[in-house]
């Protein structure tokens, strides 16, 4: 009797950790759409800030980084593969706002500034960060759910994310607010 209700409880927490598992998996599934929508979206929105943008470095910067989010929309394709799901994305509420702020830091800044260079920075790096806590909370969870290969991608792109906030970072101190300081 008591070997039976040990092998029921077995059971029982075998398939709560499935089910858990498969409610887990959904919420991965879900938060790959949304940074998919994120990053498809900002192929679209880069280009309007370079323009936006006046010291060349900085155009420079983020033109290069609309190459490197392109490949990352490439990368989150090959996620998809490995899980054997047809690529979709789900509107991202909190990249739709950050992207907007952007547009509104244009608006509310002089054409031709450094002031303006600064806010289009801050702007960049408000992207930056929401890719990185995404990024590198995908990248725990495929390893969590099993998926090595998946995880591999994810953390690349999570690199290439941190080294853009830091050389956004980089040129913000090397000239960019100081330029603007002397406005």
């Amino acid at each position: 009797m008591e070997k039976t209700t040990k092998r029921n409880n077995t059971k029982a927490a075998k398939n709560a950790s499935q089910e858990n598992d498969s409610r887990l998996e959904e919420f991965f599934h879900d938060e790959l759409k949304d940074i998919y929508w994120a990053e498809k979206h900002l192929v679209k929105t880069l280009p309007k800030m370079a323009k936006a943008a006046s010291a060349e470095d900085l155009k420079t910067a983020i033109n290069d980084h609309l190459e490197v989010t392109k490949e990352h929309v490439t990368r989150l394709e090959q996620v998809f593969s490995i899980l054997e799901q047809k690529p979709q994305a789900k509107k991202c509420d909190a990249m739709e706002g950050i992207t907007k702020e952007g547009d509104s830091i244009i608006e509310d800044t002089e054409d031709g500034t450094a002031t303006r260079d600064v806010g289009i920075i801050l702007a960049c790096q408000k992207v930056e960060h929401y890719e990185i806590a995404t990024y590198g909370g995908l990248a725990q969870l495929a390893k969590t759910l099993g998926y090595t290969k998946a995880a591999a991608i994810l953390e690349k792109t999570l690199s290439e994310e941190k080294e853009a906030d830091q050389s956004l970072t980089e040129l913000a101190e090397a000239t960019v607010n100081e330029q603007a300081n002397a406005e």
